[in-house]
């Protein structure tokens, strides 16, 4: 998640080419500073999740970020899903990684 906050702002990992419908919608998360939020969150999140500091909280915040990349690429980008699958995965196995602290939430 850092690395990719991160490649919001410094532009290391080159995007791949999108559909003319993903590179509308993205261009105006872009224009609507949405993007810089979700990289910002990304960052955050990153840290906490190395220094285990609010772990579970930013694990359920980063949820809501891999289920619409999972929704986006579905949609508008479907050769490109792997990434966001397996960011998916990897949300929901750090979400199990924190069942515990979730169990008094859900009594």
């Amino acid at each position: 998640m850092l690395v990719f906050g991160l490649n919001k702002f410094l532009n290391f990992i080159p995007m791949g080419d999108m559909s003319a419908d993903a590179g509308a919608y993205f261009g105006a998360l872009v224009n609507s500073k949405t993007l810089t939020l979700v990289a910002i969150v990304e960052i955050a999140a990153g840290l906490a999740l190395i220094f285990n500091k609010f772990g579970a909280l930013f694990a359920l915040i980063l949820m809501s970020i891999s289920v619409n990349a999972v929704l986006f690429h579905a949609t508008l980008d479907p050769g490109n899903i792997a990434g966001a699958l397996v960011l998916l995965v990897l949300n929901i196995l750090i979400l199990y990684g924190y069942k515990d602290i979730y169990v008094d939430l859900l009594n």
